[in-house]
């Protein structure tokens, strides 16, 4: 029940925020066009501080003041009330437009913009055409002067009540100190030049204050000009941005402490927590809280003024010490953003040496894969012999049996040792022509064509890689002639100037360029397993100065190449 009532206290508060600031000024008004002396002006003047307080953007107003808070209240209101003054009234109200005055920019709503602007206007007219004057003895008020000045000046006060409420209001964005303290002393300036003008020459004081606003004026185009010259320096402009750019944070210090960490921290988690305990090291940063796909966590103390950002799937809370200006929100996005995109580099990082490390266990399960199905493809053509074979071919059959059982087991050891040592197990180099000879012997029962020409007999190959690649280019064709009975295969061999040169080919129909185009980059899906054997046949190739591709596609003539690099 009391957070209802609490929150519709405050629904009513800033919808009606306009008109508080009308009604606040109202009665300034009327504290102040009679005089203040009287009982009733200071009793205007106190209503008029109470609105006030109802009004003011500094503190937020469903909270609790704090002691000192309280004192500070209390004291401002009993010398409002109790101290008849005008130089106490030209203060407040320049306090009071700078407040207002130095807010607009920062306001993104229009009824609240044009109600800003008209109180402002109302204000500095006040100031300047009654205020200042009380501050001379001798200034005289005419009556026409004195009716239009009580009763024409609130005009701009009474419109705003014609500007419409925001029906949903949005949560304050506080006070731009900067803005503010700017207008404040250029209020200040105005005043007191009008004054020492006035007193010096004994004139009259609307030439004092014509000639006031003339040097103000001149001083204005001045810095304007200072700020962005011509002339070949830089200005104040640059020199102005690079010190707000730093305000509260040293940005290459902290750009140089993110990197640092990066580089000394691999661990998303562990970054995020010694950042932010980095972040809290700033004077006007609190506490940080986080919120991510990895978990939650926080670094210091909450505050009453929090700011939440999110970037990456990562929610971050930065909670301040005090109200912060725009200018120092600006800073801690700045500050979410650059801790967000290194987290999220961080993240990414990780993922990529997983994926890496999935990677390398499919490639290494995938060539295995495959080994053990061209052993069991051998295995299977002995076993196909022995049960065709009749009793007067038992000599052949152990001949057979002498030759192909020795290779057999040599590659079986061979994939038992990449599977124990996968980085460390190396291809063994053997005889080109002993190995050409064995995979005649292999494919004679396929009706393949084997063609060679004049091969040297001190010339070694690695023997896993031209066994993985004939192996899976001869199984890739015979895959092909179920297909396509016709189909005739040749595989043919050569040796010149240094370089081995083993094909394939066949008289088909030619590989689709879809396909074609990524045989040897990566896995292709294929109704009989077309791609992946040659994919990882490919890089082993690479491993050993070879190259593997496909040197011919067409229609009839269908050709794959293993060569020297």
């Amino acid at each position: 029940m009391t957070f209802l009532m609490t929150q519709s206290r405050r629904l009513f508060l800033v919808s009606r925020q306009n008109w508080w600031l009308a009604v606040m000024l109202l009665a300034l008004h009327g504290g102040l066009g009679w005089g203040i002396t009287s009982w009733w002006a200071k009793a205007l003047l106190l209503t008029h501080f109470g609105l006030f307080l109802l009004w003011q953007p500094v503190w937020q107003r469903e909270g609790q003041l704090s002691t000192r808070q309280g004192v500070m209240v209390l004291a401002v209101g009993i010398i409002l009330a109790g101290w008849s003054n005008w130089w106490l009234m030209a203060f407040w109200l320049s306090m009071l437009t700078a407040l207002i005055a130095g807010n607009v920019p920062g306001v993104k709503r229009h009824g609240e913009r044009y109600a800003s602007l008209l109180a402002a206007i109302y204000l500095l007219a006040v100031l300047l055409l009654w205020v200042v004057p009380h501050l001379f003895e001798d200034q005289q008020f005419s009556p026409a002067g004195l009716a239009a000045l009580r009763f024409g000046l609130p005009i701009p006060v009474l419109a705003i009540f014609f500007f419409r409420p925001d029906p949903l209001p949005t949560r304050s964005q506080g006070v731009d100190m900067f803005y503010s303290l700017l207008m404040f002393l250029l209020l200040v300036s105005l005043v007191l030049g009008s004054f020492v003008i006035k007193q010096t020459s004994q004139g009259d004081y609307l030439f004092a204050l014509a000639q006031t606003l003339l040097a103000v004026a001149g001083l204005l185009i001045l810095a304007s000009w200072l700020w962005d010259p011509r002339g070949g320096f830089s200005g104040i402009g640059q020199v102005l941005s690079r010190y707000l750019l730093s305000v509260g944070l040293p940005f290459e210090q902290w750009m140089h402490s993110m990197a640092n960490l990066a580089d000394r921290e691999s661990n998303s988690e562990k970054f995020l927590l010694m950042a932010a305990h980095e972040m809290i090291a700033l004077p006007w940063l609190a506490g940080v809280r986080w919120a991510g796909p990895e978990g939650d966590g926080s670094v210091g103390e909450d505050s009453p003024h929090p700011a939440e950002f999110e970037f990456h799937r990562l929610k971050l809370t930065l909670y301040s010490r005090q109200r912060l200006a725009p200018g120092l929100l600006l800073h801690m996005k700045l500050l979410a953003r650059l801790l967000a995109d290194f987290h999220e580099a961080k993240r990414r990082e990780r993922q990529e040496r997983e994926n890496a490390y999935t990677q390398a266990i499919y490639e290494t399960g995938s060539r295995l894969a495959h080994d053990v199905k061209n052993l069991l493809q051998s295995l299977t053509s002995l076993c196909s012999a022995v049960e065709t074979s009749e009793p007067e071919d038992a000599e052949d059959m152990r001949a057979l049996m002498q030759r192909q059982l020795p290779q057999i087991t040599q590659r079986l050891q061979m994939t038992l040792d990449k599977l124990a040592a996968p980085g460390k197990a190396r291809s063994p180099m053997g005889s080109l022509t002993d190995w050409w000879a064995g995979l005649k012997r292999r494919g004679a029962e396929d009706f393949v064509e084997f063609t060679e020409a004049l091969l040297p007999q001190q010339v070694t190959i690695p023997v896993e890689v031209f066994d993985g690649v004939a192996d899976n280019l001869l199984q890739n064709a015979l895959e092909k002639r179920k297909a396509e009975p016709r189909l005739g295969i040749r595989v043919s061999l050569s040796w010149s100037g240094g370089k081995t040169r083993f094909t394939v080919c066949d008289d088909g129909t030619a590989i689709p360029e879809v396909v074609a185009g990524r045989l040897f980059v990566g896995p292709v899906p294929s109704s009989n397993g077309l791609g992946i054997g040659l994919y990882q046949v490919a890089s082993l190739a690479s491993q050993y100065g070879y190259r593997l591709g496909l040197s011919s596609n067409a229609n009839g003539q269908v050709c794959f190449e293993l060569s020297q690099v």
